[in-house]
């Protein structure tokens, strides 16, 4: 593996892979949500949409087509930090993808009646998440959680943002932060590295030195004392959500913040086997599936801890089972945390948490679209040496340091809550 740059600040990370056989094309821009504000939240993934609308040499529709027509997959997604974009592809066509990423890396088409167009297919998107309990408490608890901070607002943006926001603000948007300098080009499987590093020279050499910086200045207060809203709509169960602040991903407690992960939902999700960032999924083994799912008191229980850019939340939810009240569910739940601070994790437990990051790291590599997406992950955040490191220290982390953070983290006083309950229950 090799990583070099192009004069013009292009990032290029080249993981060949001889016995591969597809190669995957990952291109990740610095620049998501994070870099937002009122007024054109959503405006990240409104770009993300309209990087699919055609450039100079793919027509609308083509770009797709050119991938698919030839047994690829790909595909986009926007995150707070990030926006990144992926084809994989049958090793005999390798630089195909690497034509589309170079033809709308500067000159995507960004035409009004395209953009209007895709307006309403996310606002169609929004108004489907919506109609989720889970999507509006974890919109709710940010909204509580962060004050300053753009990680107040999800990447979808605000409704009203996105009705009244004129589709010159999605080009002068995609002008200004898409560039060279702020991307990083990612080849994992089975292609010649030499011939790789030729054609990028050849597509993305001679582009401008563009793209503004993405650093954000916004710092968050800490949270004191405890914040809670409670909503109400459709459903059968009540759901909670409740969260702290966690240090980002340069934060000297993140490792054992992450193995409290580990421990609490059963699963990490930068050492864990699923295929791209995600909300962790659950796992019946873990301290709040056994409390609460197998008591009766919940129909599912999870943590998620995802560290970024900047300090973020760590969160725990549970969906109480039917009949159940909310306020059970809640003093559970809350009762496995502070006995967690308490006392700690026990030794077995902190066993099979060591061995399934472990695994979980072996698992992280497999097959190009994978090994892709980590190289560009950790990769578009700094140093590639972050993900040794940091894997070093979730293996090296004790469980009386686990148990110090958590009693540090995990504060009442620190706190955010979120409670949504059906409307057939309010009132009763």
């Amino acid at each position: 593996m090799t990583r070099r740059s192009l004069e013009n600040g292009l990032d290029v990370i080249l993981a060949p892979d001889r016995g591969s056989p597809t190669v995957s094309t990952w291109v990740w821009y610095r620049v998501g949500s994070v870099n937002e504000h009122p007024g054109i939240t959503g405006v990240s993934h409104w770009v993300e949409h309209m990087m699919f609308q055609g450039s100079p040499h793919f027509r609308k529709g083509e770009i797709d087509r050119a991938i698919f027509s030839i047994g690829g997959t790909s595909n986009a997604f926007t995150d707070n930090d990030f926006t990144a974009y992926f084809a994989t592809v049958p090793r005999s066509h390798w630089d195909v993808p690497l034509r589309v990423e170079s033809d709308r890396m500067l000159s995507a088409r960004m035409r009004p009646v395209d953009a209007n167009r895709e307006r309403e297919i996310i606002q169609s998107e929004r108004e489907g998440n919506e109609n989720r309990p889970e999507f509006r408490v974890e919109e709710e608890l940010h909204a509580l959680a962060y004050r300053h901070h753009p990680y107040r607002w999800d990447p979808l943006g605000y409704a009203h943002d996105m009705a009244a926001m004129p589709p010159s603000a999605v080009t002068d948007y995609y002008r200004k932060y898409y560039g060279p300098r702020n991307a990083l080009l990612v080849l994992a499987g089975g292609f010649d590295p030499t011939v790789a590093w030729e054609q990028v020279r050849r597509r993305f050499g001679s582009m401008p030195s563009t793209g503004a910086p993405t650093a954000v200045r916004a710092k968050e207060p800490a949270i004191r004392g405890a914040r809670s809203g409670e909503l109400s709509g459709p459903g059968s169960t009540s759901l909670l959500e409740v969260a702290w602040s966690a240090p980002g991903i340069d934060g000297a407690q993140v490792a054992p913040a992450m193995m409290l992960d580990q421990i609490l939902g059963g699963e990490t999700s930068l050492f864990a086997p699923q295929p791209f960032w995600s909300r962790s999924s659950e796992h019946p083994n873990s301290r709040l599936y056994r409390r609460l799912v197998r008591t009766g008191l919940a129909v599912r229980a999870s943590s998620d801890y995802r560290p970024r850019l900047y300090p973020a939340l760590f969160s725990v939810e549970a969906q109480a089972a039917p009949k159940i009240p909310i306020d059970r569910v809640e003093e559970a739940l809350r009762t496995e945390v502070r006995r967690l601070c308490r006392e700690g994790p026990t030794a077995s437990e902190w066993a099979d948490a060591r061995a399934t990051v472990a695994r979980g790291a072996q698992l992280c590599y497999e097959g190009s679209t994978r090994s892709g997406f980590r190289l560009g992950f950790f990769g578009i955040q700094g140093s590639l040496s972050r993900e040794p490191t940091l894997l070093r220290q979730l293996l090296r982390v004790t469980r009386e340091e686990a148990r110090e953070v958590a009693r540090h983290l995990f504060r009442e006083d620190g706190s955010v809550t979120v409670r949504y309950v059906p409307q057939a229950e309010v009132g009763s």
